[in-house]
């Protein structure tokens, strides 16, 4: 192998966004090393430090330092692991790229099977865990996420994950949309139907804890739904409709009333709580509309996807 990462022909890239693992990066720098020589493969790992860990870069740097085919790349701040994920992406040289995380969740002697599944008609991969490590709750939130995201994108692959092989051409598109707030998944959907879906082990996590907490984990959510579909604003639109509808009702029954002598005095409380319920529904309407237009604002503004502060093994 040679010493350079830029001398070589590289069968697969292993993009891994850093955020809370910087403990694990060298057992998974390991791992890899020796899946993918046992494989045959030339390969880079590309690390990319989103800003999560103070101590992160160091432990990048020094992994570089001791294996030339150990790529850093240490962004501005934290953009978020799909944004890391595709800065990955656009400096990747493989004919492969394989993203993961950098927890173990992901197990590294899982790659050569991903691989194996993907070719010029099946330029996508997932691999998917019968059963998750994962606590309850994040386990039930996802499978409420996977559904709701089903109904609202058709096309979206059921068996989406961040554990995927994507064959370059394919993947180096991703860079080419510019979205500030960007979902690969989604983002893949678009591009892509020739899927396929192999069956991996869910690894146990073993260094430090998961940094998605419920509130990070319905803000990513939020974002999918606002950037990536129409769905909340037809809810909107047939809520506003459907309460029109009923408040237009509740006006002909009272006015049917005060002519048949029924109602005599409609009561304030009554009128009150329409009213207020009414504005609530108009805050929401306003809210998702405001979302949407905030995204087309970012859009305008063409605010960065990632910015890279600093490299490490790139020549």
């Amino acid at each position: 192998m040679a010493n350079s990462t830029t001398d070589f022909f590289v069968d697969v890239s292993v993009i891994v966004p850093v955020y809370g693992g910087s403990s694990a990066l060298a057992e998974l720098c390991s791992r890899l090393a020796a899946t993918l020589q046992a494989a045959g493969l030339a390969y880079e790992v590309i690390l990319v430090d989103d800003r999560g860990q103070a101590e992160a870069w160091a432990v990048i740097c020094s992994l570089s330092q001791r294996d030339p085919r150990v790529v850093g790349l240490r962004l501005g701040r934290n953009f978020g692991q799909h944004a890391a994920t595709i800065c990955g992406i656009a400096h990747a040289r493989g004919q492969w790229i394989v993203t993961m995380d950098d927890d173990l969740e992901h197990p590294p002697e899982s790659v050569p099977t991903l691989l194996a599944a993907g070719d010029d008609d099946h330029p996508l991969v997932y691999g998917v865990s019968e059963k998750r490590t994962h606590a309850a709750y994040r386990n039930l939130s996802s499978e409420l996420m996977r559904r709701m995201l089903k109904r609202a994108f058709p096309d979206l692959n059921e068996d989406y994950c961040s554990f995927r092989a994507i064959h370059a051409p394919l993947a180096k598109q991703l860079d080419r949309f510019g979205f500030n707030r960007p979902y690969i998944d989604g983002m893949l959907s678009w591009l892509t139907s020739s899927t396929r879906s192999v069956s991996v082990p869910h690894g146990q996590r073993q260094h430090g804890e998961s940094t998605y907490t419920m509130r990070k984990l319905l803000s990513h959510a939020a974002n999918i739904f606002v950037t990536f579909s129409y769905l909340p604003l037809r809810i909107a639109t047939f809520g506003g409709a459907t309460l029109a509808s009923l408040s237009f009702l509740y006006l002909l029954y009272v006015i049917y009333g005060r002519l048949s002598g029924s109602i005599t005095n409609p009561g304030y409380a009554s009128l009150m709580s329409v009213v207020l319920f009414a504005c609530g529904i108009q805050l929401l309407i306003l809210g998702v509309v405001g979302e949407y237009v905030g995204r087309l604002m970012g859009a305008t503004f063409r605010r960065p996807v990632y910015v890279v502060d600093n490299e490490v093994g790139t020549s």
